[in-house]
């Protein structure tokens, strides 16, 4: 069952966002920020039109993490056949710290090349970059749940734990399409459930804990984001995250659905 956590949004008016004003053009283009891409929002701003935007800006505030939530994880999956041995056997030869060090982006990938098997064994990188990249796709039903929730207009983040691989995600899936990469760990240098990076990501955003919904399939992440004051899901499969979400006042509802309920009233 996943977990649910309700908290009292705060006053809209105490809300900020996160703008570069540009000067008048005759264009308007989207805006960014670091890492942070205003797909949802997305117009030039002027001051005096400031507080009318943060106004519309709309709530909750969506975190989803990627692997085995939004898209499959081939480490689990694929890699294991290609290493030619069991999962137990390549935790148990893998270098203890390696990944975590590349996840947070300490390391460089021709590092983790030398440091991926503690005995010094050498791995074909390439190879198993090949073999992520073909296991890389949807889970059911998530990529039309991320639609559903474009098109009603929310924020929509990443936040996960992933190294700079997640480029050969985006190459592959175009999760662009939905979110904004803005907070993975290779960025930040934090992994979850490192408090401190909840604690960055909700400062970054601008608004308080209680307005964000953090979507995790693993439960040790969704308590600490609790813990922090966010809303937290704890991800099975799409169909239940839509009721979930439901419960907690998102709307999921599209243009194909409104128009069968039209149709049948």
């Amino acid at each position: 069952m996943a977990l649910l956590i309700s908290c009292k949004p705060s006053s809209i008016s105490n809300i900020s966002f996160p703008f570069i004003l540009e000067k008048k053009q005759t264009s308007c283009k989207s805006t960014k920020m670091g890492s942070f891409s205003s797909n949802n929002i997305s117009c030039c701003v002027s001051t005096s039109s400031i507080s009318t935007v943060v106004a519309q800006r709309k709530l909750p505030i969506l975190l989803f993490d990627v692997m085995d939530t939004i898209v499959r994880d081939p480490f689990y999956h694929d890699v294991p056949n290609f290493l030619r041995m069991p999962m137990k056997e390549l935790l148990e030869c893998k270098h203890p710290t390696a990944w975590i060090e590349f996840e947070k982006g300490l390391i460089t990938e021709e590092e983790l090349t030398r440091k991926f098997f503690k005995d010094g064994r050498s791995v074909d990188m390439e190879g198993l970059k090949n073999c992520m990249r073909r296991g890389y796709s949807y889970l059911e039903g998530v990529e039309g749940l991320l639609n559903s929730l474009k098109e009603n207009g929310y924020e929509i983040h990443a936040f996960t734990n992933y190294p700079i691989w997640y480029q050969m995600i985006e190459d592959k899936l175009k999760l662009s399409n939905y979110l904004s990469w803005t907070f993975c760990s290779c960025m930040f240098g934090k992994r979850k459930p490192d408090p401190d990076f909840y604690s960055e990501v909700v400062k970054h955003l601008g608004v308080e804990a209680s307005n964000c919904i953090f979507v995790d399939d693993r439960m040790r992440n969704v308590e600490a984001a609790i813990e922090l004051g966010l809303k937290g899901l704890q991800f099975e499969n799409a169909d239940l995250l839509r009721k979930d979400l439901s419960l907690l006042g998102v709307d999921i509802s599209t243009n194909e659905s409104q128009e069968l309920t039209e149709c049948s009233s």
